[in-house]
């Protein structure tokens, strides 16, 4: 029966026609009658509604779901392509779809009824783009059907646009090249993408589409008889070495034709592959056997072969390609490909998606395993659930450029392509390739040269990471990333560890703070702690633990002593007799106090300059009372005579102390810039730096001071400062 002609000269489907391009895949009867007694509610429910064009509303439903057959989507993505409005346009509910077809179907219809009911709501034109496209990006990214369906959806809108006014289809035409076409393309969709094309440059351009469609009308009819001759003679070649195939012809799409001529700047006559022949073969192996022979026999073009067999392209394409000379002297595009390939090449991710029936089937795993594959969504999700707090023209940038204009193709050691953003760098290669090599990045090797972490990469480069178990990602590290998962993990990363460095520190100190008070008075650490975690103990001052009340102790809210107060712990009558509290001439800028020597000055020794938290003790000098030395430092490592314990004060103020450091690296240029720049960032004070080559000028050594209020920021500090490039060890020094 033939079809009836609408719009254009495109085809009026019926429900029969749906059930059968599904019945070549779906055999389930319990899926079919699901998929029937969505049809038959439709039918009742958008009973009566037009389209602009007069006709039914359900023919439209009727097209996309025959779109979504075509591409051998499963009983659920046509279900859902059926109801995608009658939550808008009826009195359906979204719980009315979940009683009738399950969950899975009602949260593919509801993602395509919040995208429906976008409305643009700002004053800013700008905004009410960004902000639309925005809300549409977050409602797809939550599954990768939903997409597929708004581009069945889109297709025939665009399919019947005649019916709109000529404002409305400059628009909707402006909008799908914009967002729905590269969303195409990068799903591999071709025949929908190709399609969308020319329909939007009918509406955009509608004299050069007219003038393309002229030139190519008389192109095909003066060639179409060396085209036929050159299919015969090369099917003659393939069936003389024995190698199944199959040969067809095809016409470039008028939009690929458009954008040669009026962005590339070719003119009509230059444009060689605007007919080309596609043979499909059953192996790889295959494939390169026939372009072998068709080389044989043909002149090829130089720089026009292309073999995205061994390099496919991001979404998934595969083919060989070659441009001969055929025996009347014009050009021909050929292309070779499995049937396989073929598949993909037309229906993308759709390929993967197809339908399987039978008890090993998981609509879930299938999606993950989709994803997995194409990262570039997994990303488009992560930008999502980031950019809630975004401008939304700042997403929609990002977006853009991440995703839509990603073209630069680096290779692993291994030769895996990975894709990554135009100005992407080492930090954004290594994020791709798994976000733990990301985090102890500590260098990269670019065609076996070692570069600095910001170097921009190119199409091509083989990238290898240098990684550190120790090492953390470098806050700097956001001025040059451009890859959305590399920015998502250093700010993740960031985040957490100001927050952990604060409370951990926090805690720290205000442990020390009233464990030093106790011990002042002769009680042991786990006795301490058995009166501090008790329960009386942390109500009363408004705790639920004890790691939370060290932290109101680092504030003095309460302070140390408040809590000796409250427990009613009396300092022993021998410290009262010593002169324990009793302080030297220093006594009211020294942080440190020393039992049992009466009156006596104390001061910080230079050589090894002690801060707060170290662990220290007491030398007494002939007539300059007592110098506080760390522990471990040399010059009173053999003393047993003249050494008292010492303690650091428990209310001490927020003070910071110089401390000597050499920092050991590998030169580079900007090592310096990048150190103090690291020092900056984190608020730290440098003075008397100095900086000389060792090891043949391989190596620097930076020696310099840093003021740092006590040990954990010390350690903190070390620990950041080796995770700058080039750095492999930072040591205080004791003079």
């Amino acid at each position: 029966m033939e079809k009836v002609l609408v719009n254009g000269g495109y085809p009026l489907h019926t429900y029969e026609d749906v059930e059968e391009k599904f019945s070549l895949y779906i055999s389930s009867d319990e899926d079919k009658n699901n998929i029937r007694r969505a049809y038959d509610f439709i039918m009742r429910k958008h009973e009566g509604q037009l389209r602009k064009s007069g006709e039914p509303y359900y023919h439209h439903l009727v097209e996309v779901a025959y779109i979504l057959a075509d591409l051998h989507c499963g009983p659920a993505t046509i279900i859902a392509g059926f109801l995608h409005d009658v939550v808008e346009d009826t009195d359906t509910t979204i719980e009315d779809i979940e009683k009738m077809w399950g969950p899975e179907v009602a949260k593919i219809v509801d993602a395509l009824t919040k995208i429906q009911r976008l409305k643009l709501s700002r004053i800013d034109a700008e905004e009410f783009e960004a902000e639309d496209h925005r809300k549409i990006f977050l409602g797809m990214a939550k599954d990768i059907r939903v997409i597929i369906i708004k581009l069945a959806d889109r297709l025939h809108n665009m399919r019947t646009l005649a019916a709109l006014s000529p404002e409305r289809q400059q628009v909707i035409s402006k909008e799908t090249i914009d967002v729905f076409v590269p969303i195409a393309h990068r799903l591999g969709l071709d025949t929908i993408k190709s399609e969308l094309e020319d329909l939007c440059l009918k509406y955009l351009e509608p004299e050069k589409y007219n003038e393309i469609k002229k030139l190519l009308s008389k192109r095909a009819k003066t060639m179409t008889k060396s085209l036929d001759q050159l299919k015969k003679k090369i099917a003659d070649i393939l069936f003389e070495q024995n190698i199944p195939f199959d040969i067809s012809a095809r016409v470039k799409s008028i939009y690929s034709i458009y954008r040669k001529m009026y962005i590339k700047g070719h003119p009509f006559d230059e444009i060689y592959d605007i007919l080309a022949l596609r043979i499909i073969t059953d192996n790889e192996i295959q494939c390169y056997e026939i372009m072998g022979l068709i080389h044989q026999s043909y002149k090829p073009v130089p720089g026009r072969f292309k073999d995205y067999i061994a390099m496919p392209k991001a979404n998934m394409y595969q083919s060989l390609h070659t441009t001969i000379v055929g025996g009347d002297g014009n050009f021909y595009e050929i292309q070779i490909r499995t049937k396989e390939m073929d598949e993909v090449a037309e229906s993308g991710i759709a390929a993967h998606w197809a339908y399987k029936e039978g008890n090993g089937y998981n609509s879930q795993k299938e999606q993950q395993e989709i994803e997995n594959k194409l990262h570039w969504f997994r990303d488009m999700v992560s930008m999502s659930n980031e950019s809630q707090d975004e401008k939304a023209s700042e997403y929609i940038e990002s977006l853009t450029h991440d995703i839509f204009e990603a073209n630069v193709y680096v290779f692993t050691p291994k030769g895996k392509v990975v894709e990554l953003p135009t100005g992407s760098t080492p930090v954004d290669f290594a994020y791709r390739i798994h976000t733990k090599v990301g985090d102890t990045c500590v260098g990269a090797i670019v065609n076996h040269v070692m570069v600095p972490l910001n170097t921009v990469l190119k199409t091509g480069d083989l990238v290898e990471i240098k990684t550190n178990k120790n090492s953390t990602p470098n806050e700097d590290w956001l001025a040059f990333v451009k890859s959305a998962n590399a920015k998502s993990a250093i700010r993740k990363y960031v985040a957490k560890k100001n927050a952990e460095l604060l409370r951990d520190d926090r805690i720290a100190k205000g442990k020390q703070s009233v464990l030093d008070a106790f011990k002042d008075r002769e009680v042991d650490e786990e006795a301490a702690m058995k009166y501090l975690q008790d329960e009386k103990t942390l109500e009363h001052f408004g705790f639920d633990n004890v790691d939370d009340l060290f932290v109101g102790i680092s504030g003095h809210k309460p302070t140390a002593n408040q809590i000796i107060e409250f427990l009613r712990i009396k300092r022993p009558i021998s410290n009262v007799l010593s002169g324990a509290w009793t302080r030297g001439k220093a006594s009211n800028t020294c942080p440190v106090y020393c039992k049992g020597v009466g009156k006596i000055a104390i001061g910080l020794a230079s050589c090894c300059t002690p801060i707060p938290g170290d662990n220290i003790v007491g030398y007494i000098t002939k007539g300059k009372g007592v110098t506080v030395h760390r522990a471990n430092c040399p010059n009173v490592a053999h003393e047993t005579q003249r050494l008292v314990d010492v303690y650091w004060r428990d209310d001490l103020e927020f003070a910071t102390y110089q401390v000597d450091v050499v920092v050991k690296a590998n030169d580079r240029p900007n090592l310096l810039v990048d150190l103090m720049s690291t020092l900056s960032s984190n608020k730290t004070t440098v003075s008397n730096l100095h900086a000389h080559l060792t090891n043949n000028n391989l190596d620097c050594y930076i020696s310099m001071s840093i003021y740092v209020s006590d040990a954990k920021r010390l350690d903190d500090l070390f620990h950041i400062i080796r995770s700058i490039k080039g750095v492999y060890d930072v040591i205080r020094i004791i003079h």
